[in-house]
């Protein structure tokens, strides 16, 4: 017996030319730019923290050198 695939869309139908419709895609393109945005920034934020923190201590006065840094003591 020969399986049934179906294919389902996501979000609502939409016809061209209603108004309704065009302001839907618009913010719904918003949300998705959102999503991606806030994905990109958790990550850079997620990998960037320690080395932006080692770079402000380098800067310091008095400079530490890099060892005296990144060791607990």
């Amino acid at each position: 017996m020969a399986s049934r695939v179906s294919l389902k869309t996501k979000g609502k139908s939409t016809t061209k030319g209603s108004k309704g419709s065009d302001d839907g895609s618009i913010s719904q393109s918003v949300k998705e730019w959102t999503n991606w945005t806030m994905r990109k920034a958790k990550v850079v934020v997620h990998y960037g923290f320690i080395p932006l923190i080692i770079i402000v201590g380098m800067n310091s006065d008095p400079k530490p050198q890099l060892s005296q840094l990144l060791s607990p003591v």
